[in-house]
Parts: structure tokens; C-alpha cells; sequence
């Protein structure tokens, strides 16, 4: 039965992306160990920035290898050959490490810079299609990107040799930030924006209401019910007589609590018998990540979480809404 157009497009797809996965793992079979530790041992001991350059798709994979190694707190700069031999070249000192990359290896622009390189006495790290070039003989380190062929179907356009130096560039980064042992928090330094960056660095105390509602355990229900409307936060804390927190009432335990009394009961209930004792608590350098997980990972979730300093003071709430309407 002949493919139908849908089922021709996929196997396509598909063998071109194994393709291009092939390539990668015959890379990581290929690459000389002696090399490699070579060349990360040189971006170990790179005492100003990484400098990165590639002309045409070689470019854009060097400036992606540029803002990856940034992320992860190491300092690096995509700097185009041709602006380089027109006068960038004052941004490259002798504390540099350079990565170059071409599939070639006889890209015209690269050539004509590196002397001036190494001139500067900065060591260069190239990944290369051709371990026979000019640029591999140029440069301190040589790492073997090459590719028994491209996805292109004329076997022209840069497609499994870019996959491939990506590849290698993105292993260096990952290498580095291993032997570095970047902490999360230190990754999420570089990473303030966005959803990551909010998981990493958002803490309870930029969500807290501290000008959240307390009463004392004696306080009537119609109090309780009162603090609740005027705090608009659905719950209020109670504390004792020192600020210490005793429980939570949120707005569906008074209601709950009413809805079983006799209205001849309503009387003596009092904070005391309508909050939940030892309520599950956070504290302000939480993370709010950390705290959305607290209240949702549960087996009846929770919309609020009184928030206590180290000795178990109460100082505010933070609200479920609040850490959803964040972002994260």
C-alpha cells in the first residue's frame, strides 16, 4: 500500500532526525579524551572571558555556545572575525580563552585573525569539520567536528555539522558547569526572569502579607469573622499574648463551624475552638515554589499558609492566588 502524504512527511522527518542524532553519538565516540580534557581544562583556567567567532551558521552557533556559557556564570563574547580585524580586537586580552568554530576549517575571516590571537597570547580552542585544515593547525586545541554528511538533501546547507558543533559546545558548557559545581541558586542568579527564574529566586517574603489579621484565642466568632472580611485574605492567624502563632482559622472553617452549631451556641464559640491548632507553616525565605508545593501536594490542598519567623512568631500569610498570579 503506497505511503499516504502525512506518513511520507513523518518518515522523512524522522530520518533526517536520526540522522543528525547519529552524527552526534559517532562524535562522541570519535573525540580524542586527550583532547577534550584539554580543552576544558583551558576554559577551567580562563581567568577573563571566553571569546567565541564563526562566520555565516557557525556564527549563530557561537553565539548560542556564547549566551549558554553566560547562563551558567562564566563570562563570554561572540566577536565576528571581520569586526574583529577592524578594530574589536581591543576587547581580547592575554586572560582569554577563544573558541572558533567552522566546518571547514578554511574560513578566510578566521585565518587572517587567528595570528592576532595569538599574538595576544590567548589560547584557542577550535571545533572543527576538517582535522586537516588551516585552522586546525592554528590552533591550542583541536576538537574533531566532523560529518560523513549533511540533513540537506544536496548535502550542502549547514545542517548535522551545526547539530553537531552545537553539540560539542553545549558538552564544554555542561562540563564546566559540573567541574564549577554550580549550585541552583547560583544559576538562578543569572536566570531572575521567566518561570525558571521565579522557581530559583522567588521567595515567600516578596508574596507575604504582613499586615495579615491576628486575633487571640478568645476572641468571638463574630471578631473572627470580622478580621476575615477587613484582612481579604480568607484566613486569619491565631496568636498568643507574645505574637507566638496557636492556629489558623481560614473562612470555610467559620462557615463550617456555623452551618453545625445552634444558633444558642454561637455565643461562647471563640477563636479557640474554631482554629486549627499547629497549622502546616512556612517562613519567608522560603522558596515560593517551595511553598506552592507545601499547600498543593497534599491530600486536601490548602489555599493559605500562616508564615512564622525562626522562633515561631507569626509575621503574615501567604495566599495559594498569590503565588499562582506570580508565575509560576
Amino acid at each position: 500500500m503506497p505511503l499516504t502524504q502525512p506518513e511520507l512527511h513523518w518518515s522523512h522527518v524522522r530520518s533526517l532526525l536520526q540522522l543528525e542524532a547519529d552524527a552526534i553519538a559517532r562524535t562522541a565516540q570519535r573525540l580524542n579524551p586527550q583532547v577534550v580534557d584539554r580543552a576544558v581544562n583551558l576554559l577551567l583556567g580562563c581567568r577573563g572571558k571566553v571569546v567565541l567567532s564563526g562566520v555565516g551558521k557557525s556564527g549563530i552557533v557561537a553565539q548560542k555556545i556564547a549566551a549558554t556559557l553566560n547562563s551558567i556564570g562564566t563570562m563570554a563574547v561572540f566577536l565576528h572575525p571581520c569586526d574583529a580585524l577592524h578594530g574589536d580586537l581591543g576587547i581580547v586580552n592575554d586572560a582569554d580563552v577563544g573558541i572558533v568554530l567552522s566546518n571547514s576549517g578554511e574560513t578566510d575571516e578566521l585565518i587572517q585573525m587567528m595570528p592576532h590571537l595569538k599574538h595576544r597570547n590567548v589560547a584557542t580552542i577550535a571545533i572543527l569539520g576538517n582535522l586537516n585544515s588551516t585552522l586546525a593547525q592554528q590552533a591550542t586545541v583541536t576538537l574533531d567536528a566532523s560529518v560523513d554528511r549533511e540533513a540537506c538533501p544536496l548535502n550542502l546547507a549547514p545542517t548535522t555539522s551545526t547539530t553537531v558543533a552545537l553539540a560539542i559546545g553545549d558538552a564544554l558548557a555542561m562540563s564546566l558547569m559540573q567541574f564549577k559545581r554550580i549550585t541552583p541558586e547560583e544559576f538562578a542568579f543569572n536566570h531572575p526572569a521567566g518561570r525558571l527564574g521565579k522557581r530559583l529566586t522567588l521567595t515567600v517574603q516578596d508574596l507575604l502579607h504582613c499586615e495579615s489579621p491576628t486575633l487571640t484565642p478568645d476572641a468571638s466568632w463574630l471578631e473572627v469573622l470580622g478580621a476575615i472580611s477587613q484582612g481579604g485574605l480568607g484566613a486569619v492567624n491565631i496568636v498568643n499574648e507574645k505574637g507566638y502563632l496557636l492556629g489558623l482559622i481560614t473562612d470555610g472553617d467559620l462557615r463550617r463551624w456555623i452551618q453545625k452549631l445552634e444558633l444558642s451556641e454561637l455565643a461562647s464559640l471563640t477563636a479557640a475552638k474554631l482554629m486549627t491548632p499547629n497549622p502546616i507553616v512556612t517562613t519567608s525565605e522560603t522558596l515560593a515554589y517551595e511553598a506552592l508545593k507545601l499547600m498543593e501536594e497534599r491530600d486536601s490542598q490548602i489555599a493559605v499558609l500562616p508564615v512564622v519567623d525562626d522562633e515561631q512568631r507569626c509575621i503574615g500569610l501567604v495566599r495559594l492566588h498569590d503565588i499562582v498570579r506570580s508565575g509560576l
